[in-house]
């Protein structure tokens, strides 16, 4: 296990204004499983490629186990990435896309027959190593990929959105996958992803990008529960978190509070007549199953408030009804005018 750490790195192309990555500091510590997590374009991917020697660093240095390796090459880093496109060798066997490296670095074919097999128990994959990737499913190639990186012992593993090409239901086998994985290696990892709920399931922490700066790291619940900003309390949830003028909240706020977040599983809906609460229109509301969602128009709020409920508090509601949204004071997250969150 190796740790990892940014200073002060920074990227862009040529002479190009645009930073792409901005001033980045980051300690991922051995052993983590560490979340770079944001919308496409903010730097996230581009970072994960200048840790693998892909990309170079126009600026700031990157160190990995205490060794800096700004200049070293991608070889020569003790890192194995898993990419979005599984990478496979069309013409070879399973076992041979993953001793495929070991091969290459001249390596005995019993130390690398031994070296797949083990990867392949780990990984459930003992009865396809004869098989082409063009037999497997998305899931198997996924999992040969990592396969291929397992072999090799890297000191960190790097994923970049491995698990954007799947369906939901591949994603959510292949997370228990990955989880299952780093339990028993106990491997530092860095992955990549645009998904939050790949970010909140995986990570022992998540570093939240946005426009090639980092905005706020912590663990999942710590990012979820207390951002530090507007964007980040935006980004992560789902629904997305509710933002309501101050103003309508009324007493109770930070002097400074310019708006309000609430998130959707905070908010009940009651009977118009019940006196507190926001009143709002109810426009849709989505049964689920196990639960409901439920949109409703507040005057004076741009968009629609999102309600998650319970199935028995979201049954017999009905569009175009006049209700009350209530809330518990405890749950407001309250922003000033730039965004910034008030504790």
């Amino acid at each position: 296990m190796a740790g990892l750490k940014f200073e002060r790195v920074a990227k862009r192309y040529g002479d190009s204004p645009n930073w792409i990555v901005k001033e980045l500091d980051l300690v991922v510590e051995p052993g983590e499983f560490m979340v770079l997590v944001g919308p496409s374009g903010c730097g996230k991917s581009t970072t994960l490629r200048m840790l693998a020697g892909l990309e170079d660093v126009s600026d700031g240095r990157i160190f990995i186990g205490g060794c800096e390796v700004t200049d070293v090459a991608p070889a020569q880093r003790g890192v194995a990435m898993v990419f979005q496109s599984y990478a496979l060798y069309p013409h070879m066997t399973v076992a041979q896309n993953m001793g495929f490296a070991l091969k290459m670095a001249g390596r005995p074919r019993a130390e690398v027959d031994a070296a797949v097999q083990r990867a392949a128990q780990s990984l459930r994959l003992e009865s396809l190593l004869e098989r082409k990737p063009k037999q497997l499913s998305g899931g198997q190639r996924q999992r040969v990929a990592i396969g291929r990186a397992i072999v090799r012992e890297p000191e960190v593993f790097l994923f970049d959105e491995p698990l954007s090409n799947l369906d939901a239901a591949l994603r959510n086998e292949m997370r228990i996958e990955l989880a299952r994985l780093h339990e028993r290696l106990r491997a530092t990892i860095v992955y990549v992803t645009h998904d939050q709920v790949e970010a909140m399931t995986l990570g022992d922490r998540i570093a939240v990008f946005n426009a090639g700066r980092i905005e706020q790291v912590g663990s999942p619940m710590e990012v979820y529960q207390r951002p530090v900003n507007r964007f980040v309390a935006g980004f992560l949830g789902s629904p997305k978190i509710n933002i309501v003028p101050a103003a309508l909240i009324g007493n109770g706020l930070p002097g400074s509070a310019a708006s309000v977040g609430l998130r959707p599983e905070h908010l009940r809906i009651a009977a118009e007549d019940s006196g507190a609460g926001l009143p709002a229109r109810l426009e849709l509301v989505e049964q689920l199953g196990d639960t409901a969602l439920a949109y409703a128009h507040v005057e004076g709020v741009e968009g629609h408030v999102a309600i998650k409920l319970s199935h028995e508090a979201g049954a017999g509601l009905q569009r175009h009804a006049k209700v009350r949204l209530q809330f518990e004071p405890q749950h407001l997250i309250a922003f000033d005018a730039e965004g910034r969150a008030i504790y």
